[in-house]
């Protein structure tokens, strides 16, 4: 009987573990994650409770997962209530979530890569999602950011390939010292020098090796308040870059995208109807040369009988560019480790023939947990650059000068005569053409950015930090004039090599603690930094052996090496408390001692005081339905700025030439004392700053709109160059004395107009009105130089100071008994390369599979000197001077204080005009379509059988339309020598900036 018993209870355990595994066999699960208004929602959390699997919903709100039955799936996300969900078979479902209006600000990365909820923010910052840059297909990503965050002016220098950009947050901070942002990547504050240059023009700013299509999102953080953490480098602002990286339980996923785009140069309009000569009498450029093209009317001119050709040389010479870029990236994860790894092609053709910017990168990130609450990330970001450029600006060797001042008449083809000279219309300028075939500026870069983070959870609530970083690279630089050349007529080769080698480390301790109602944040940490830069220049004249580019060749040759070490040591701690989530106090303090600086000042304190005031907290529910949050921001903060070279407290000997005498002279090196006396007790500039800001959001954040008010003052400013008296043995000084205040506005929209299951509207304004002045220089001193502008004392940073045309006190012209207006006795200020305010609005359109987007951007006001009318008032040029017809300058007699009434000839008038630097002084003033894009995402069920998950093509246009009311160049955009501070607010024979149309196709396995 118990036999029989025990045979059946076998029986019966096995029938229900029969059961029960057919019951929980694994099946796949589909499903779409949609919110209120049906609309898919990408990113979102799936997990299945009580176990590790999981993945996340696709861009179409999509999701796949492997799981048994019955189960209970997790969904969560940022702004959105976390949702359980019972899974009993279902072959499909759909989920709908909840905003969370709690939760519905999204997390940003701050200062040291630290994540932060947006919403507990005590300073200004604003975030750019890493494919709104992609978007603009913008090879060098700081122009990706043109127009897109409010209290940031960015200035291209020029169109040729791997051209430098400039970015400035809030106005200039530092008179003589450099304002453009820190680059920090992942954390590691990155080199962003401008090389590559051996000529005239611009060079490269080094973040353009970095691949935009690896950056998941870049943060701006703009005032003293947001970057103190960051020390004396981040006085200027910071640009916070944050790389892709895989997730967790996510199948392996490679994305292919390749795209071909091609430009068109933007030239200034060059009249055609006139030849080279001189009075309306016609020269051939060959039995009689000249620079100008007041000839005579092409349309009655004949040559050896024949009707005159006109020559479009600018339609000629240019040509339409080209750029090519493929990468893939391959992405994924398992339970406890995720990788990221792509590759990318640059490949960029120039609009000027011969130039080009070719940049191949590897980017991988990995990270693992390596045991229970200790996490590690690495990853290494490899680029190799290759750039070639030709000469810019007014320099003898620039083919673009050639180019827009030579005359419609002669044909600069071909570039040599038979006996192999240069073949020329005028004296002291070399041929274009022969420029292409004969001038070479090449830079290869090497670069690595390797980067290490350890984080391990000692306890809840307290986190231990290790970041390491490094940034190095190699840049081998060269250039080469040809035998022949009108500058150089014996040839010359520059060889040029850079070694640049920076480490960061940072060890940082995190804790986070809810006491009551109190939450605490706290970071206390170390900062070391090393820079180390070499740099050998080799300058070789007289080549003796044609077509055989190596210094060696070369008969006289001067090298010159120069080397700088400095070291950076800080300690730096910031809290956050926060009660009750309404009210927030944040302080920050960091202590910096640096090499570059004497014992005594070496050391130096900051920091800085923030809160913030959540008020909708304590709105009623029928006011918070329809203004969801309120929060009013106040901050105040003094930080150094690190404006100071590396021996710069020295007052070096330096090698002289003497009479015509170049030292080392028959095998003696001669040296003296510099003139310029360096003062060992100078120390860093110092930066206070006050912010206030208001930041709301209505109707569920579908309205968004930030305000923010900065006051900021510069002390202690360095002057490197104030006059000493000769008695003294010396010319100059450099002095802790100047001052400059900015002062601002910057407004930040955001709308969602439109949401529905099919169509989304989003719309992003931002506005930015910035004031400078500058309050003291030295002592009496009211003015100093600075490259193309200058600096005067109650005036505002960067104004054009020139020859003007005279005027009596009622303003008008004074003109003189030959009928022409003349300069005045004393030069003044005639420009401020300043905007008045700046703007810009993106909007983004989703229909279904559609997606449409267009950018505007616009500056009113910054005065641009024009130096291709100028030089080409002159010549004859511009399209203005064809307006030739004899006329009376408007103004009174200098001599009889009566009307003018004395007729002159257009080119006596131009020619008068050139001489005097007010007449080619425009207001900068654009609006532009920065740029358009249409794309279509194919519909998974009909990509399905395939393979590939998604496929989606794209069209997108840069510059497609340019309005710029008083400026008769090709784009007001630029600043023709690189971006240097007295490089700004000059037009001078760059390559012209392009418009651009770009096709991209995107594949997702």
């Amino acid at each position: 009987m118990i036999t029989k018993l025990k045979s059946a209870l076998t029986v019966i355990v096995v029938f229900c573990l029969m059961l029960a595994s057919a019951s929980a066999q694994t099946e796949t699960l589909n499903g779409k994650v949609n919110d209120q208004s049906g609309m898919a929602i990408p990113g979102i959390s799936v997990k299945i409770k009580g176990s590790n699997s999981g993945t996340s919903t696709n861009s179409e709100g999509r999701f796949t997962l492997k799981t048994s039955n019955p189960a209970t799936f997790i969904f969560s996300g940022i702004g959105y209530q976390t949702k359980e969900v019972a899974y009993t078979g279902q072959n499909n479902i759909t989920v709908v979530l909840m905003d969370d209006q709690k939760d519905l600000n999204e997390i940003v990365v701050t200062a040291l890569g630290v994540k932060r909820e947006k919403r507990n923010l005590t300073y200004s910052s604003q975030e750019v999602k890493g494919d709104q840059l992609t978007q603009t297909k913008e090879p060098n990503l700081v122009n990706a950011l043109a127009g897109k965050v409010s209290g940031v002016q960015i200035t291209s220098s020029s169109g040729t390939p791997g051209s430098s950009s400039r970015i400035v947050i809030r106005g200039a901070n530092s008179l003589y010292g450099n304002n453009e942002a820190l680059m920090v990547v992942d954390g590691i504050p990155v080199n962003n020098d401008e090389t590559g240059n051996l000529n005239s023009g611009p060079g490269t700013n080094r973040i353009a090796d970095l691949d935009p299509n690896i950056i998941e999102s870049i943060n701006v953080l703009k005032g003293g308040a947001a970057t103190a953490l960051y020390g004396s480098d981040g006085a200027k602002g910071v640009i916070i870059i944050t790389t892709k990286a895989g997730a967790l339980n996510k199948k392996p996923s490679i994305n292919l995208t390749s795209s071909f785009s091609f430009e068109n140069p933007l030239i200034p309009e060059i009249q055609n109807k006139y030849s080279l000569g001189s009075n309306g009498v016609y020269f051939d450029g060959e039995t009689r040369k000249t620079s100008t093209s007041w000839g005579a009317r092409m349309d009655t001119l004949k040559i050896n009988g024949q009707p005159a050709q006109v020559y479009d040389q600018s339609d000629l010479f240019f040509k339409t560019g080209k750029t090519y870029t493929n990468s893939i990236a391959l992405n994924g994860g398992g339970t406890y480790s995720s990788y990221y790894l792509s590759y990318t092609n640059l490949t960029q053709e120039g609009t000027v023939p011969s130039t080009s910017f070719d940049r191949n990168t590897v980017f991988g990130k990995f990270s693992t947990q390596v045991v229970k609450d200790l996490n590690i990330t690495f990853s290494l970001n490899y680029a190799n650059t290759k750039n070639n450029r030709q000469p810019e600006g007014y320099a003898l060797e620039s083919p673009v000068w050639t180019i827009f001042s030579a005359p419609v008449s002669y044909d600069l083809r071909p570039s040599t005569n038979p006996d192999g000279t240069q073949r020329l219309y005028r004296f002291s300028r070399n041929n274009p053409y022969w420029v292409l075939d004969n001038i070479k500026n090449t830079s290869i870069v090497n670069r690595f950015l390797p980067t290490f983070n350890a984080e391990y959870k000692v306890l809840p609530w307290l986190t231990v930090i290790e970041r390491f970083g490094a940034d190095v690279y190699v840049e081998q630089g060269k250039y080469i004039e040809s035998l022949g050349s009108v500058s150089n007529p014996n040839g010359r080769i520059v060889n040029n090599n850079t070694n640049f080698r920076q480490y960061n480390n940072d060890l940082i301790v995190s804790a986070s603690k809810t006491v009551g109602d109190f939450n605490l944040d706290a970071i206390l940490g170390n900062n070391l930094i090393s820079t180390y830069s070499q740099n050998s220049y080799a300058n070789g004249l007289g080549i003796t052996v044609p077509d055989f580019n190596n210094i060696s060749s070369a008969s006289t040759v001067k090298f010159s090496e120069n080397s700088y070490l400095t070291r950076k040591i800080g300690f730096y701690l910031q809290s956050n408390i926060d009660y009750k989530r309404f009210i927030i106090l944040s302080l920050t303090g960091r202590y910096d001692g640096t090499s570059v600086l004497a014992k005594g000042n070496s050391f130096y304190p900051y920091g800085s005081a923030a809160t913030s005031f959540i008020f909708s907290n304590f709105f009623s529910k029928g006011l918070s339905d329809v203004m969801n949050f309120g929060k009013l921001r106040l901050s105040y903060s003094t930080v150094g700025n690190a404006s100071i070279g590396p021996y710069s407290l020295l007052t070096p000997y330096e090698s002289q030439t003497i009479r015509n005498i170049a030292f080392p002279f028959q095998g003696q090196s001669g040296f003296l004392i510099s003139g310029t006396l360096s003062d060992p007790t100078l120390k860093n500039e110092r930066i206070n700053e006050f912010e206030v800001g208001l930041e709301t959001g209505f109707f569920k954040n579908r309205l968004s709109l930030e305000v923010t008010y900065f006051d900021k003052k510069t002390t202690s400013g360095i002057i490197p160059f104030v006059a000493l008296a000769p008695s003294t043995g010396y010319n100059s000084t450099s002095v802790n004395s100047a001052s400059m205040r900015n002062r601002g506005i910057e407004v930040l929209l955001n709308a969602n107009p439109v949401k529905t299951e099919n169509f989304n509207w989003d719309l992003t304004f931002n506005f930015s009105r910035i004031r400078n002045k500058v309050l003291s220089i030295y002592k009496d001193l009211n003015q100093v130089g600075n490259g193309f502008t200058f600096i005067f004392l109650n005036q505002p940073y960067g104004v054009i100071y020139g020859t003007k045309y005279a005027r009596n006190a009622e303003g008008k012209l004074l003109i003189g008994d030959d009928g022409l207006p003349f300069q005045a006795d004393e030069q003044g200020i005639i420009g401020n390369i300043n905007p008045d305010f700046m703007a810009g609005i993106v909007n983004n359109f989703k229909y279904k599979q559609f997606s449409f987007s267009f950018a505007f951007d616009m500056k009113k006001g910054g005065d641009i000197q024009n130096n291709v009318d100028g030089y080409g008032y002159f010549y004859g040029t511009p399209k203005v001077t064809e307006d030739r017809d004899p006329r009376v300058v408007e103004g009174v007699n200098v001599n009889t204080g009566q009307p003018n009434n004395v007729s002159v000839t257009g080119q006596a008038y131009y020619q008068r005009a050139n001489s005097v630097l007010e007449s080619v002084i425009q207001d900068g003033t654009y609006v532009k379509l920065r740029n358009a894009s249409i794309g279509y995402s194919f519909k998974p069920d009909w990509i399905k059988k395939t393979g590939f998950k998604n496929i989606s093509l794209n069209v997108t246009g840069r510059n497609l339309w340019i309005y710029a009311p008083h400026f008769t160049g090709g784009d007001p955009e630029v600043s023709s020598f690189g971006s240097s501070n007295g490089s700004q607010g000059i037009y001078s024979f760059s390559t012209p900036t392009s418009r651009s149309i770009d096709f991209t196709l995107k594949l997702t396995l």
